[in-house]
């Protein structure tokens, strides 16, 4: 299968996903401005979870740049990625509207551990398809960032029984700490180099221009 397939598939359920979560998001019966307070709870919950949609959509397309070739196994790795992602609208809603309840967070920690968990998943299936000494392999080393924020997960689930600001002050913790750039992977795309065929192939077009028929 050609990976831009599975690229496109991903990209359409991660838009699918954010539309629904802002779907769920009523506008107010009243018409003033005031009425919009009813819709605080709402939107953070949706700011948040859209924060954490895009950080996973840029990483996914990260791996889908670093894959030379498609198997059945990641395929069923990346959808059941999708398959976890796909339960965040539901956590969302449910966490604004109850006003961040206790429970509401707990649900959402678990679902966004085995997100984080499914997408490790699927880094490894790719790595091990690609090789040890593959683009990605290189480019993730010991995913130490990833590792952590499986850690802060589990933490903040744990917490949430207890106080449902902490497990909430963790969350937007990982979320900042997957929004400061990692440049490891671009740089291993950008300097990654092509096949020495490809290159002279490349070399010959440039020299004698586009080819007209």
């Amino acid at each position: 299968m050609d990976k831009h397939r599975l690229e496109m598939f991903s990209d359409g359920v991660l838009a699918i996903i954010i539309t629904i979560m802002i779907l769920e998001i009523k506008v107010p019966t009243g018409k003033n401005f005031s009425d919009l307070t009813a819709l605080f709870p709402s939107f953070i919950s949706y700011a948040l979870s859209f924060i954490f949609v895009g950080i996973y959509w840029k990483n996914h397309y990260h791996l889908m740049q670093s894959i030379s070739k498609i198997n059945g196994t990641i395929l069923w790795a990346n959808l059941h990625f999708l398959f976890w992602l796909s339960l965040i609208p539901i956590s969302t809603k449910w966490m604004g509207v109850h006003l961040f309840a206790k429970a509401t967070m707990t649900l959402y920690g678990i679902i966004l551990f085995l997100c984080s968990l499914h997408f490790w998943i699927l880094q490894c299936v790719i790595i091990t398809n690609e090789g040890a000494n593959s683009l990605l392999a290189k480019a993730v080393g010991k995913d130490r960032k990833g590792k952590v924020t499986l850690l802060l997960y589990f933490i903040a689930i744990l917490f949430s029984f207890l106080n449902e600001w902490i497990a909430g002050s963790i969350y937007v913790m990982v979320a900042l700490i997957w929004l400061k750039r990692d440049k490891k992977i671009e740089r291993k795309i950008n300097s990654h180099e092509i096949d020495p065929a490809e290159k002279e192939i490349k070399s010959v077009q440039k020299r004698i221009g586009p080819h007209e028929e």
